[in-house]
């Protein structure tokens, strides 16, 4: 059983498997599969009028309302809902702490956010920031949003995320600086993995020589970092791909060597990292050729994720101003049409 890890003390291997999950979860999951969503059937069926959804969760002694925002086809939504909530133990607490619900993030349907506006649950989803799916929104009783979480969380980081919310830590310390904390209590010798694709210092972000960037935020003591490398970084087409890029990996505890950001400013790479909206590592973020950002994530990138993000950037889809998901999509349609065509002929 995974629960409050700051405040009871863990052995050591179970606070060494969760830091080694997302490199497990590489094995056994193809993420380019086209997946059919299908929420838990203890998700409440809501109006997706949220301020009654928050009421009913303090009217019942619970910590807040979760929303899982999905959208049809997602692979990391299929596997989490599978995986993540299919956990027994995981389920029920979700179940003890939180009123739950589902939303499609492109859904036309219209729904009142906590703050009693009428929308359209699409308009919402990007207003809250939910460009990645899953993504995950937690909300105290009072209506206030307490964290924000993109990306397939596996059931060993479900689960810290659970002890953070329902903790109520989230009023102490960021997730962030949560995570830190077990990663010092279960820290083991794993080195940065050096590669030559990787720029030499002194950074420069001001500059791009015609090529769009991508910065890789990297730690020693990682091991998701390292599987990282291992699951993703060594495919052909990745390294490929990533030719067209120019590609800056920062560790983020270096606090001397420069950085010079796009703006013509100087920073550390541990000054970086600290002011970005990145809760862990391995976590990823591309410039345009102009030094424009054109995303970032900290949640898990398997290899067909990874292809979306360099093309997301290459095909310059954030001047379009699309989200991640709806580009996402859109590739996903192409290669099922492309299937559909190859499989009648």
């Amino acid at each position: 059983m995974i629960r409050t890890f700051i405040s009871h003390k863990i052995a050591a291997a179970a606070l060494l498997l969760l830091f080694a999950s997302s490199g497990a979860a590489a094995k056994d999951f193809d993420d380019s599969m086209i997946a059919h969503i299908d929420y838990p059937d203890w998700f409440k069926e809501t109006f997706y009028d949220l301020d009654d959804d928050i009421a009913e969760a303090g009217e019942e002694g619970k910590k807040g309302l979760m929303i899982l925002f999905t959208t049809e086809g997602c692979s990391y939504c299929a596997r989490f809902i599978d995986v993540s909530l299919g956990n027994p133990e995981l389920a029920s607490r979700v179940q003890q702490d939180f009123v739950a619900i589902g939303m499609e993030i492109f859904d036309d349907k219209m729904m009142t956010s906590p703050e009693g506006e009428a929308m359209p649950i699409k308009a919402f989803a990007k207003s809250r920031g939910a460009e990645f799916a899953p993504t995950l929104l937690f909300f105290d009783t009072d209506g206030q949003r307490v964290l924000r979480l993109p990306g397939y969380q596996t059931p060993e980081r479900f689960g810290v995320v659970l002890d953070y919310v329902s903790g109520g830590h989230y009023n102490k310390v960021s997730l962030r600086d949560y995570y830190n904390s077990l990663v010092a209590a279960a820290k083991q010798e794993v080195k940065l993995i050096d590669d030559p694709m990787f720029v030499s210092p002194p950074f420069d972000l001001s500059t791009s020589n015609g090529k769009p960037t991508m910065v890789l935020l990297e730690k020693n003591d990682c091991v998701d970092c390292n599987a990282f490398h291992k699951d993703v970084l060594t495919l052909d087409n990745v390294r490929q791909s990533l030719g067209k890029f120019n590609v800056m990996r920062l560790d983020i505890d270096d606090k001397t060597t420069e950085i010079t950001l796009p703006d013509g400013s100087k920073t550390t790479p541990a000054a970086f990292y600290a002011e970005s909206a990145m809760s862990r590592v391995p976590a990823l973020m591309f410039y345009d050729e102009s030094g424009r950002k054109a995303l970032e994530t900290d949640a898990l990138v398997l290899e067909s994720r990874m292809m979306n993000l360099i093309n997301y950037t290459l095909d310059k889809a954030h001047e379009k101003e699309w989200t991640y998901q709806r580009y996402a999509r859109s590739r996903a349609i192409e290669r099922s049409l492309k299937q559909q065509e190859a499989s009648a002929q």
